[in-house]
């Protein structure tokens, strides 16, 4: 299938050992992007798209779609960076972990990116996948209303 694994093009073989059941710690959870211009979710290629329903306690661990970890099976990151879409004024640096039948979960720094957020039972997040472990995230709200936070900025047009 082109295109799986950001074109790094191996297939789907089971050799997927690295990195499985072992947790990479990160930096700090909110850094400040120097480039965030980089991100920004317009001037990227999306590569993949999905969606999480948050269920039970948020500040578990977050099971993440079997497509997404099969779209990164090539290049199991360890960590993924999170960042708000159209903010890009923070990026929230999570642990990955893949458990022995190969099920992707956010780990360490989850929590923080959760508590930030005023995640609950119910949220809606969508995740877009930039490549490289970076992902734009936007969260709505039990009423399904996107969340907007303090950098996102509805005035986007005055180029």
């Amino acid at each position: 299938m082109a295109g799986r694994g950001g074109g790094r093009g191996r297939g789907r073989g089971r050799g997927r050992g690295h990195g499985r059941g072992r947790v990479a710690r990160s930096p700090s959870p909110a850094v400040p992007s120097s480039s965030s211009s980089d991100l920004q979710e317009e001037e990227c290629e999306v590569l993949l798209e999905f969606v999480v329903v948050v269920k039970g306690d948020p500040l578990s661990i977050q099971r993440l779609p079997d497509k997404f970890a099969d779209f990164v099976a090539d290049n199991e990151p360890a960590s993924l960076h999170l960042w708000e879409a159209a903010c890009n004024c923070c990026q929230w640096i999570v642990d990955v972990i893949f458990d022995t039948r190969d099920k992707m979960y956010l780990h360490t720094g989850w929590e923080k990116f959760t508590r930030y957020h005023d995640l609950e039972a119910g949220c809606v997040l969508t995740f877009s996948y930039l490549g490289e472990g970076d992902m734009s995230v936007k969260v709505f709200d039990e009423t399904r209303c996107r969340r907007h936070y303090h950098g996102d900025n509805a005035e986007e047009d005055d180029d």
